[in-house]
C-alpha cells in the first residue's frame, strides 16, 4: 500500500531543518539504517536549501515536499515555483554554481546524487525547480 505525505513551508533558510527532520520521521516507515537515515537527510537538505537559495533567492516563496512510501521505495519530491533553471545538465556539474559571489560550493545535486539511488531534475526558468529523489529501503533483510 502506498503511503503519502504533503506538506509546504515558507522558504527560509530555517525550514530546512524542518524538512529534514520531517524527511527523516517519515523513512522511519521503512525501519531504516543510521546510515540511510542519514542519506535521506543529507540529500533532502541540499534539495531544499537549492529551492530556497537558488529558487527564491531573497524573494519569499513557498517550498512545497511530498513523501512516498511504496514498496520498499521512499520518494522524496521537493519543488518550488521560483527562478528556474536555464541549463538543468550544467546546474547538475560538480562545482557549478549559478552564485560564485554567495561562495557556494556548487556540489547539491552531485551530494543528492551520492546518498539517493536516482535523482530527476524537471525545471522551467520562470516556473520553478522540481527534484525527485528515490531511495530503496530496507531490501537488504
Amino acid at each position: 500500500m502506498k503511503n503519502l505525505l504533503r506538506t509546504s513551508f515558507p522558504s527560509l533558510t530555517q525550514n530546512e531543518a524542518l524538512a529534514r527532520g520531517i524527511a527523516a520521521q517519515f523513512s522511519l516507515l521503512f525501519d531504516p539504517t543510521v546510515e540511510e537515515l542519514s542519506d535521506i537527510r543529507t540529500a533532502v537538505s541540499e534539495a531544499v536549501t537549492n529551492a530556497v537559495i537558488h529558487g527564491y533567492g531573497h524573494k519569499n516563496g513557498v517550498v512545497f515536499m511530498e513523501l512516498c512510501a511504496e514498496d520498499d521505495v521512499l520518494t522524496v519530491t521537493v519543488r518550488d515555483e521560483g527562478r528556474g533553471i536555464e541549463d538543468i545538465e550544467l546546474a547538475r556539474r560538480p562545482f557549478y554554481t549559478s552564485m560564485p559571489e554567495a561562495e557556494r560550493s556548487g556540489m547539491g545535486f552531485a551530494v543528492m546524487e551520492a546518498f539517493m539511488d536516482s535523482v530527476k531534475v524537471e525545471s522551467e526558468p520562470g516556473r520553478g525547480t522540481t527534484v525527485i529523489m528515490k531511495k530503496r529501503l530496507g531490501s537488504d533483510e
